[in-house]
């Protein structure tokens, strides 16, 4: 591939509908958790099914993927490494997380809802993308809001809802893509 940075981000846009597919995967995620939230189990045993609920992430978008006709690896372009970059980044945050696990159990929804929300906004600059800047720091700052005032189900029905939303506005972001010149758009 020959193509300048601009056209590989658009490239990247295009060919992956700028992780659409990650977005509709993670309201599923977020849907089990508000499940768990809701459970009468102690907070320590929902807190670990939380965890073990969001490993499916990858599976759960690589299937999407397939439904919504996006290229999953897009090889053929060099940034989507860095894309892959952006989100092996989150996991060193989940660190934190996994330290609220212990030390404030009942704030541990808040905190991962916080660190998935920061973690967008790499993906802005990558492809080109007003909803994933502005929701980089809307989601922080209200999943802390409501994280605060209100129980750990609250977080993750606040989560689906702003999925729901971000999702929708990606799909009328990539509705808005030009056709792209190497194919797959």
């Amino acid at each position: 591939m020959n193509l300048n940075l601009e056209e590989m981000r658009l490239d990247s846009a295009t060919k992956q509908k700028k992780g659409l597919h990650f977005i509709l995967a993670s309201i599923i995620i977020w849907t089990a958790v508000l499940v768990i939230t809701l459970t009468e189990m102690p907070v320590a045993t929902k807190n670990f099914l939380t965890f073990c609920f969001t490993a499916p992430l990858m599976p759960l978008a690589f299937m999407i993927s397939k439904l919504i006709h996006v290229d999953f690896t897009n090889k053929d372009n060099p940034l989507t490494n860095l894309g892959v970059l952006f989100s092996v980044n989150q996991m060193l945050y989940l660190l934190i997380a996994m330290w609220v696990y212990n030390a404030v159990p009942e704030k541990m929804v808040m905190v991962l809802a916080m660190i998935f929300g920061a973690h967008l906004l790499p993906y802005g600059w990558l492809y080109k993308s007003t909803s994933y800047m502005v929701l980089s720091g809307v989601i922080p700052i209200a999943a802390l809001i409501v994280g605060v005032n209100f129980p750990p189900s609250a977080v993750a029905g606040m989560m689906i809802g702003v999925e729901i939303v971000f999702s929708l506005l990606l799909f009328a972001e990539v509705k808005r893509l030009p056709v792209s010149k190497t194919g797959n758009g």
